[in-house]
This record gives C-alpha cells, sequence and structure tokens, in this order.
C-alpha cells in the first residue's frame, strides 16, 4: 500500500456515505466499535456525518485508507481531550471492510495516525479494543502495551458481553 492512499477525511456527501457503508458492513462482520447490529443506514449517516465534522472543527482527525477508490480503512485519532490531558490523544474506530483485511491497511493508518498525533504535540497515545474479536494483536505489534482488561464491559455487536483490553504507547518524553 502507497502513503498517498492515505488521507484525512471530509464531511462531503460521498465520504459520509462510504464511511456510513463502512460501519454498517464492519458491525456486521462482529466489529465492536460502539454500535450493535443491524446498523439502520440513517443512523450510520448520522454518525459519519457528526464525525467527520466534528474533524472540521478540529477535534480529531479521521483518516481513510483507500484501495481502488473505495474506502476500504479508517481510524480516528481523538483531539479534544479535557484541558488536564492535553499531552495525549486517543485511538478510536478503526475499521476494515472484511474483503481488505490482511492487507496491511490498519497498520499503515496506525502509522500515519502516529505521525499526526507527535505533529499535534501529543506524547501518549491510548486505545481500548475488544477482547473478542478485537485487534489487540496489531496494536501489541505497533508497540502498544497493554494496561489491563475490563470484564464485561460492552455488548458484542450481535449479542453477548466481552472485556475491552485497555493499551498505551508512548511517542514522546514524558512530562512532569
Amino acid at each position: 500500500m502507497q502513503a498517498s492512499d492515505i488521507r484525512p477525511l471530509a464531511a462531503d456527501p460521498a465520504t459520509i456515505d462510504a464511511l456510513a457503508s463502512l460501519l454498517v458492513e464492519t458491525v456486521g462482520s462482529g466489529g465492536s466499535v460502539g454500535f450493535m447490529h443491524p446498523v439502520a443506514p440513517d443512523k450510520a449517516r448520522a454518525f459519519a456525518r457528526a464525525t467527520l465534522e466534528a474533524a472540521a472543527r478540529g477535534e480529531r482527525i479521521v483518516l481513510g485508507a483507500y484501495v481502488e477508490g473505495v474506502l476500504a480503512s479508517t481510524v480516528t485519532l481523538l483531539l479534544a481531550l479535557p484541558e488536564n490531558q492535553p499531552h495525549r490523544a486517543e485511538i478510536a474506530k478503526m475499521m476494515t471492510l472484511p474483503a481488505f483485511r490482511g492487507r496491511g491497511l490498519a497498520r499503515a493508518l496506525l502509522i500515519e495516525a502516529e505521525r499526526l498525533a507527535r505533529a499535534e504535540g501529543r506524547t501518549l497515545l491510548v486505545l481500548d479494543t475488544a477482547e473478542q474479536e478485537g485487534a489487540a494483536g496489531l496494536y501489541e505489534k505497533q508497540g502498544f502495551q497493554r494496561a489491563g482488561a475490563l470484564p464485561d464491559y460492552a455488548l458484542k455487536p450481535h449479542g453477548g458481553l466481552t472485556a475491552t483490553l485497555l493499551y498505551w504507547k508512548r511517542l514522546g518524553p514524558a512530562e512532569d
């Protein structure tokens, strides 16, 4: 995959529809990203619109990886955190279409998200992922350290509870 295939997403109608479709398919295939299956298309579009509008306000960066014009994978870098946490950012909503998994898209998105976090002056990244069917292996390969697990944290998209695993990664020196 080429770096030019990754770019920040904007709140235009085509991108909103593509992000909404990615959300619906991710949840349908068991991805635990805060929604239950089935996700109504209007609900998915409202989420996509709100997320991209927050990005336009500088509260987050939503990155997309495109393959042959298809929005195949995304990750969000949350920047709007409480005033006592200006040194950190949070990785959220890592989603890859099932047909595009295993191609390195998520890894490439994480690398770009880390680069952008550093550019924003962030020295710590945090994230959580579902224990069952989550992306723990990906995050660990990228140097994230497991901080612990919270049992019965969320419902899986098709029902049943799963724990969430908490991770962190230092991007720069600790501040006093």
